[in-house]
């Protein structure tokens, strides 16, 4: 979906900090979750909603075979839906026209459609479903991942989904600020604009999370089992 580039800077930086480009060489994988945000209708399907990110259904695919991977080495897949709420107040109150934040919040709503994980994810019925009411699906208040993790004894996050910069970014760094082993995936992510998901990536690889593709999760998986 996006053309992604890290300039060699960054990485060098990254390198010479911590020795190497990637953080974790193994993790457990009945440790592992993969953490699938907010790939609903509403941010997917052509003209549904006015928070539909055009294209983002591209990065399924990858998604798919993450997810799939994921479970067959015993670890869990971890859906998110957002939900939009007048109790957000910072964002209803400020961030939104009257007229904008009732189709919000009724997109999002119980019940509809437009809420739904997109039919083209590959969602099992052995999967987790989280519903979440802020960008960050670890924020105080926001859903009760934290406390699903604990009871699985989760130490590791694969964060995938939409959008790169605002759900996926807020969630990995609470992620990491909480002690988790936190991995993001540069091509399992999308967002609206290259420049976006571009620094966000910067960001994560430096400060948040190992950073990594698809490919090389797979990989990271497979040595790990």
């Amino acid at each position: 979906m996006h053309k992604i580039k890290i300039p060699q800077n960054y990485i060098d930086n990254c390198i010479a900090r911590r020795g190497s480009e990637y953080i974790f060489e193994r993790i457990d994988p009945k440790k592992t979750a993969l953490l699938v945000i907010d790939m609903q209708n509403c941010f997917i399907l052509p003209g549904l909603s006015m928070v539909e990110v055009p294209g983002v259904g591209a990065i399924a695919p990858n998604i798919n075979t993450l997810a799939k991977k994921i479970r067959e080495v015993g670890g869990k897949v971890i859906w998110t839906e957002h939900v939009y709420t007048p109790g957000w107040s910072s964002w209803y109150n400020h961030f939104t026209t009257e007229e904008s934040r009732e189709k919000i919040v009724n997109d999002t709503a119980e019940g509809s459609f437009a809420r739904e994980i997109w039919s083209g994810m590959d969602r099992k019925s052995e999967d987790l479903l989280i519903t979440k009411t802020r960008s960050s699906a670890l924020t105080p208040g926001s859903s009760n991942l934290k406390e699903v993790l604990d009871d699985l004894a989760i130490d590791t996050l694969i964060i995938t989904g939409t959008l790169t910069n605002v759900c996926c970014e807020s969630t990995a760094r609470d992620a990491m600020l909480l002690n988790y082993k936190t991995i993001f995936i540069g091509d399992a992510t999308g967002t609206r604009s290259d420049d976006e998901h571009n620094a966000t990536l910067i960001n994560m690889m430096q400060f948040f999370a190992d950073l990594r593709m698809t490919e090389d999760t797979i990989d990271l998986l497979s040595n790990s089992s």
